[in-house]
């Protein structure tokens, strides 16, 4: 008997981990271009917020930053696929009037029948989307300039070593 035949499909799956994330990112990929009916959006909808709250209670718990180094990694593809599934959802919103049961549920939890307050919801949330987004990408651009002047000095001392050689 074979040692492969042995593992079990959990064990050969962690084995291959480079396989799955490509195929996940292919399939974040997927949902963006291929129409979904509503029920599937309503699904990974559902599996989108349960796991970020898994990523919320791990990130929580974890003592040592190490024991998640996997955070911007996840991060990244977890972004890509609430991407994706905005792209899905106004695609249905758009093409069929209707996005399945989960936004609708979350939009009557939200606004409870009052338009005038999810109007102002809505602003709020778009005020602080932009904020957040102008104050990090300015933040990244500062980091980047403090990098590129950090590195300056080193580059002059080696464009004088190869005159000088």
């Amino acid at each position: 008997m074979d040692a492969h035949e042995n593992l079990s499909l959990l064990e050969r799956l962690t084995k291959h981990t480079d396989i799955m994330f490509s195929a996940g990112v292919i399939c974040v990929i997927g949902v963006m271009i291929i129409p979904m009916p509503s029920v599937l959006l309503d699904v990974l909808l559902a599996f989108n917020i349960a796991f970020s709250l898994v990523v919320l209670l791990t990130t929580l718990y974890v003592s040592e930053p190490l024991q998640f180094s996997v955070f911007p990694g996840l991060l990244l593809v977890v972004t890509l696929f609430r991407l994706s599934l905005n792209v899905a959802s106004t695609r249905l919103i758009l093409g069929e009037a209707y996005a399945g049961e989960v936004i609708a549920a979350f939009g009557d939890f939200v606004i409870k029948g009052n338009y005038v307050l999810g109007f102002v919801i809505f602003l709020i949330l778009v005020i602080i989307q932009f904020v957040v987004i102008t104050k990090g990408s300015g933040r990244i651009a500062e980091v980047a300039a403090r990098f590129t002047l950090d590195a300056m000095p080193g580059k002059q001392m080696s464009i004088d070593a190869d005159l000088n050689a």
